[in-house]
């Protein structure tokens, strides 16, 4: 079996390496895709690269032989997924969709996961969309699809541009007595089996401002508004500053949760409330998601 080459065209110039994978090979789990570019089965102009190599037109992507789109085996996505997907749409233009995406599905699909949010968005409206952002498994909320490539394009310059603002609704361990802006270096740490991410200083600047607006039971209810994108950069910021999101697995005190919810309530208390951006024509979208039941629930439990 010969290997195959992808030559880059106009539409995904600039686009990162990933991204531009994962949407071809869209029923390869997401990381299988990162684990043939890490063991250099993919290289670029004969060299290898990372992930988030930013792609050109006219570049050349070596692809191992045993992948094949052809051979993909579609994936049987339950009704009632996408019955719920529609329900949740916020926002729907020619350019981009806005779902409030429920916790507890991841946006790819993976070695835990048969599917993910762009699986079965695909499902519904075609192979043509993609992701312009990714949130948490666990976290609920806004999530922004494109239609198309130019899109999905515009949507990148302005994360990178930081043009993009976000907020968030989250559940912290205590009180946070007033407001408080975090700015922190965070870096990635691939030492362990998983990737686990730390405050360091060989990380990427990483600015957040944190509003509490409810007092709860050993707990409360605060609004972030997240000026950098950083993975897990709530998670990793709220348990810094002594404050960590409730029922969060990897960097929560799992003690606490389990002595103020006694298992009543799984879910991580964090929630996509509100993103703002332009559209392709320059037109401001502004849309804002409320929070599910099970997020109001542990709310109303810790009053």
């Amino acid at each position: 079996m010969s290997v195959k080459i992808l030559e880059v065209n106009k539409d995904n110039d600039e686009r990162r390496l990933d991204n531009y994978l994962i949407s071809i090979y869209k029923n390869v789990p997401k990381s299988k895709i990162y684990n043939i570019i890490r063991k250099g089965e993919v290289r670029v102009n004969s060299g290898r690269v990372k992930p988030y190599l930013k792609i050109k037109t006219g570049d050349l992507i070596r692809i191992p032989p045993y992948l094949n789109i052809e051979n993909s085996k579609p994936k049987k996505i339950d009704q009632k997924l996408k019955d719920d997907i529609k329900k949740n749409i916020l926002y729907e233009s020619s350019n981009f969709l806005i779902i409030n995406k429920q916790h507890g599905i991841a946006v790819h699909s993976g070695s835990k996961n048969n599917f993910g949010i762009i699986d079965i968005i695909r499902s519904i409206y075609g192979d043509s969309l993609d992701l312009c952002h990714r949130i948490d498994k666990e976290t609920s909320g806004c999530l922004v699809l494109a239609k198309n490539k130019k899109a999905n394009k515009s949507f990148s310059n302005q994360l990178v541009n930081k043009n993009i603002k976000k907020k968030y609704l989250a559940i912290l361990k205590g009180h946070l007595k007033k407001k408080k802006i975090v700015d922190t270096l965070i870096d990635k740490n691939l030492s362990g089996a998983q990737k686990s991410f730390i405050n360091n200083d060989k990380g990427k600047d990483s600015l957040s401002i944190f509003k509490p607006l409810k007092k709860l039971n050993s707990s409360c209810l605060v609004e972030i508004e997240i000026f950098t994108g950083r993975t897990h950069q709530i998670r990793v910021q709220s348990s810094y500053i002594g404050h960590p999101v409730l029922n969060d697995e990897k960097y929560g005190d799992r003690e606490f949760n389990k002595n103020i919810f006694n298992k009543q309530f799984q879910r991580m208390a964090l929630h996509s409330s509100e993103i703002e951006f332009l559209d392709s024509d320059n037109k401001s979208i502004r849309i804002k998601a409320e929070p599910d039941d099970s997020f109001l629930d542990m709310v109303a439990f810790l009053k």
